[in-house]
């Protein structure tokens, strides 16, 4: 920071001029421990150059420029919203000289990985200026090897008492706004308060709400960073908004100050401090109180309450009023059976009908909590959102960020986040010309049963981490539990991303057949990747109108075959000659040329497709025919 045309005498005064008690002085006040002419008196005579020079000459250095500059505007000054309670005179300052033994504690913590910026602070406990007199065990450390282009020393701040690395600031300048600002923090919310500082960060504030509703949200950001640094009300909770949906909900907790109150902000902001807090995996949260972290009335804590029972369980919907509300339902049933892009496209056109129900909002953050329709919004389409004008303001309409779903299905091949080590497999049923409602009648294990919502899953998960619960199945039938949804060409599919078995066996019967009774073509695709001990595994099979038309199973080199294969599909046309990698590509590819069949990636990956719970794609042993099984149980050893 360049201090030279800083006028700190203007700064200072400004500073003296604002002051007032906050409320922990007031209450001394009160109780008579401080006089209001001990509290009020900040600031202190200015240093001469001669006495400067005489401080310099005792030290044997040139104090870096900021210093110097305030010493010259006050020698000394009064801090009481910090652990440093007053810095000295020129005369009372001086070199620490570690006297509490830091150097070697730190130094033992480098290695040839440390940083620039931890060797330097590991060497300043030595060669540190000592500014403070009084304080809470705390210290103002103003550090001459560790400087800028501009002459100017890092200050160190370090509280003894906290356990905590020294809080570093580029200047001595810096660190005295950053007491500045706090000193502001402090009064902001008392009523008698009020002066030009404050009222130019509360313009700021109100600037910054018509920058993000116009679309130039990193400019209100700027804004806002200021006025919460100032403590301005409301500046908090816009903030966080701005990040939330620049950067997404993350677990351990999402806090947007008094707006929670407003009974007007809750279905905009409680679903995203719920759905925060069901990310956050430490079981002993699920006992204790959802913090809204603002005083609210108890029909405001009721209705968190619901709210946050409802995205546990899956339930929570987002539904906002009017236009834009029409589009999210609109979206949501796009997003329900895969297509996420499609339903992107629908809320960004009718994000400008999008009004705030209350001053403080800039945005419908609670798309963010909805199970369908929060995965749609990834990062770059929330920054995408927060550049859309909205709320009846103008600006430029920014570019549409890329869709996140490949055509087709070779992705597949491409990506292993599907299979575990453990699992290695995955299998699809399609079904032409049928919506996905019709697969529980075609395929599913009981004929009455319909679709269920997909269990919710915390952040970071994948498919195969999601452990079900053991059905009352035969140890020989093998119930694929399907994610359901539509492609784009009018095909249902019902996907199993981490089958937990070794491939078609010997009683292997493909669903194809069954699948196809509604009068259409039925394909069913199951790969398993190879291993070492386990050779790679390549099915395919084709029916319509009830009858399997041809079908192949490839097991390393050998193949099993039934029906006149199309050449196009076929083993020795898309499986031979090849590695496992390549025939994998090759079949999916054949797949997408030959039927137009695809899978939505996003949707997938993000698991927000309902589910289905197939019958067996093993059929039951006949007589005479032998089967096994082994079951491993793991416990505590009997003694």
């Amino acid at each position: 920071m360049d201090d030279n045309g800083f006028d700190w005498g203007t700064f200072l005064r400004r500073w003296q001029d604002e002051w007032v008690p906050s409320e922990d002085e007031a209450m001394e006040l009160e109780e008579g421990e401080m006089s209001l002419s001990d509290l009020a008196a900040l600031g202190a005579p200015p240093a001469s150059e001669a006495e400067v020079a005489d401080a310099e000459r005792r030290l044997g250095t040139r104090l870096p420029p900021s210093y110097r500059g305030f010493l010259l505007a006050s020698n000394g000054w009064r801090l009481r919203d910090d652990s440093i309670y007053q810095l000295g005179a020129a005369h009372e300052i001086g070199w620490f000289g570690d006297p509490f033994g830091m150097t070697p504690m730190y130094r033992e913590s480098l290695d040839e990985r440390s940083t620039e910026r931890k060797v330097l602070l590991a060497g300043m406990w030595e060669r540190a200026l000592q500014l403070e007199t009084d304080s809470d065990m705390s210290y103002a450390l103003l550090d001459p090897g560790d400087t800028d282009e501009h002459g100017e020393w890092a200050l160190y701040v370090y509280k003894g008492w906290s356990g905590e690395y020294p809080a570093r600031y580029p200047s001595f300048r810096a660190y005295m706004q950053r007491r500045y600002e706090s000193f502001h923090a402090e009064r902001a919310r008392l009523p008698e308060f009020v002066n030009d500082t404050s009222r130019a960060r509360d313009a700021d504030v109100a600037r910054a709400r018509e920058e993000a509703l116009s679309g130039r949200w990193e400019a209100a950001r700027e804004l806002l960073e200021v006025a919460w640094r100032y403590g301005r009300p409301g500046a908090w909770g816009m903030l966080r908004q701005l990040d939330v949906l620049s950067q997404g909900i993350s677990g351990g907790g999402a806090f947007f100050g008094d707006l929670v109150a407003d009974p007007r902000c809750a279905d905009e902001l409680v679903p995203v401090m719920a759905l925060a807090r069901v990310r956050d995996s430490r079981p002993h949260l699920g006992g204790l109180q959802f913090p809204l972290g603002a005083e609210t009335d108890d029909a405001v804590r009721a209705a968190a309450d619901a709210i946050l029972d409802r995205v546990r369980d899956g339930s929570y919907r987002y539904a906002p009023d009017g236009d834009f509300g029409q589009a999210v339902a609109k979206a949501r049933e796009a997003a329900r059976w895969g297509d996420t892009d499609g339903a992107w496209r629908v809320v960004r056109a009718a994000l400008p009908s999008w009004s705030p129900p209350a001053p403080g909002l800039l945005g419908p953050l609670g798309l963010l909590a909805d199970p369908v329709l929060g995965p749609v919004v990834t990062r770059e389409r929330g920054r995408e959102l927060l550049a859309t004008p909205r709320g009846g303001r103008a600006g430029v309409v920014p570019e549409p960020v890329p869709d996140l779903d490949p055509r087709g299905l070779s992705w597949l091949a491409e990506s292993p986040r599907w299979n575990s080590a453990l699992y290695g497999s995955y299998r699809c049923l399609w079904v032409e010309g049928v919506e996905p409602e019709a697969l529980p009648g075609l395929v599913g294990q009981d004929a009455g049963a319909g679709l269920t919502a997909p269990p919710v899953r915390p952040a970071g998960w994948f498919p195969h981490d999601v452990r079900r619960q053991r059905d009352d199945s035969a140890p020989w039938e093998d119930r694929a539990v399907v994610e359901v949804g539509r492609t784009g060409s009018g095909w249902a599919f019902g996907f199993d991303p981490a089958a937990g078995v070794r491939g078609p066996g010997r009683l292997f019967v493909s669903p194809a057949a069954e699948a196809s009774r509604g009068g259409g073509r039925a394909v069913v695709l199951w790969i398993r990747r190879g291993r070492d001990d386990l050779p790679a595994l390549f099915h395919l099979s084709v029916a319509e109108r009830g009858e399997e038309l041809h079908a192949y199973t490839l097991r390393g080199t050998d193949v099993e075959c039934s029906g006149a294969v199309p050449e196009a599909l076929g083993p020795a046309r898309v499986l031979g000659g090849a590695d496992d990698t390549d025939r994998e590509r090759r079949l999916l590819a054949a797949l997408e040329e030959e039927f137009g069949l695809a899978l939505p990636r996003h949707a997938l990956a993000e698991g927000i497709l309902p589910e289905l719970t197939t019958r067996s794609w093993n059929r039951a042993p006949r007589k005479g025919e032998g089967f096994s099984y082994a079951t491993i149980s793991v416990g505590r050893p009997r003694p």
